[in-house]
């Protein structure tokens, strides 16, 4: 066995992972699926992060944010999908306690960075929009604090987490009903009290959620109020345009996080909080690169001119 008795309780080495479906009809078709959307993935973000690097009209608060939502949402891809494509080809999808930590680890710290640069962005949309004359001013000190604020944050949350859940004894079942190492499938193989860590869990959920999006909730109320004093029609048009692209990121990816973490476990469905956690773990990194490429005039407007640049060194 992979386990070792101690009392009652199990040390595992082990994991099994469920994975996201149990028929093997579609496993490959699963693969191919992901695969896919895992290559948009890098090639998106990691697409837009190079665009906003070698493109000077781009390096602005506004842009800084958003190369670095590209980076956490890269990473954040990275931690989960390549395991989990991983699955799809093994009969046995097995991880490591060291690995499932790790990837808890990490998967905590590019989640909450998530969460946080979110709202750093409805903050950056609320000075340009309501207050432009102050906005170079005050974004150039606070763009850098935020985000190391972002990160410093995320890494002490994640190692909280990840501390408590390794004081944890599992029992001697030890498949995860997931397709990662993720905190509320591990819990349920628990042994031991768990009861600081489901605290944990519910803090950090209520303050990781609920902060950033009354944060964002707060911005966009002065924003449409200031959006609504605009006489022009082109105005308008624009500073929406300007917001529709977050809107639509913030928007997906909270919905699938409250969905999966601010549920009463009594009614929480692991099978549902797969499809929940596809949506935050792969499909929102995914899409962010293409919403804010096809919604954002700025970087179409770059990305036509790499192009051409490179086209005319080509042909000389």
């Amino acid at each position: 066995m992979k386990n070792m008795a101690a009392g009652n309780y199990f040390t595992v080495t082990e994991f099994f992972l469920a994975g996201l479906s149990g028929k093997q009809e579609l496993q490959i078709l699963l693969f191919l699926l992901f695969f896919g959307i895992y290559m948009v993935t890098v090639a998106g973000n990691l697409g837009m992060i190079t665009l906003i690097v070698l493109s000077s009209n781009l390096h602005n608060p506004m842009y800084y944010f958003l190369s670095s939502l590209s980076f956490i949402d890269f990473c954040q891809s990275t931690v989960v999908t390549p395991k989990m494509l991983l699955g799809f080809l093994t009969e046995k999808n097995l991880i490591s306690y060291c690995e499932c930590m790790t990837q808890l680890y990490f998967f905590i710290i590019f989640s909450i960075a998530e969460c946080y640069t979110l709202a750093a962005m409805a903050y950056d949309h609320y000075v340009a929009i309501c207050k432009p004359l102050l906005y170079t001013i005050t974004m150039s000190y606070q763009t850098y604090s935020s985000l190391i604020s972002v990160y410093i944050f995320s890494v002490l949350s994640a190692s909280i987490h990840t501390g408590f859940m390794i004081r944890i004894w599992f029992c001697k079942l030890d498949v995860i009903n997931h397709y990662f190492c993720d905190l509320l499938p591990l819990l349920k193989l628990a042994c031991s009290n768990t009861y600081i860590n489901e605290l944990l869990i519910l803090i950090f959920s209520i303050v990781n959620i609920f902060v950033p999006t009354l944060t964002i909730i707060a911005s966009y109320i002065s924003i449409i109020a200031s959006i609504l004093r605009i006489k022009s029609t082109e105005g308008r048009s624009k500073a929406f345009s300007t917001c529709s692209s977050h809107i639509s990121a913030v928007t997906v990816f909270f919905g699938s996080a409250a969905f999966m973490y601010l549920q009463p476990s009594s009614v929480r469905s692991m099978d549902q909080g797969k499809v929940s956690s596809v949506f935050y773990t792969t499909v929102v990194p995914m899409l962010n690169p293409l919403i804010y490429s096809l919604r954002n005039k700025d970087v179409s407007i770059s990305l036509k001119k790499i192009l051409q640049r490179k086209k005319f060194m080509l042909q000389k």
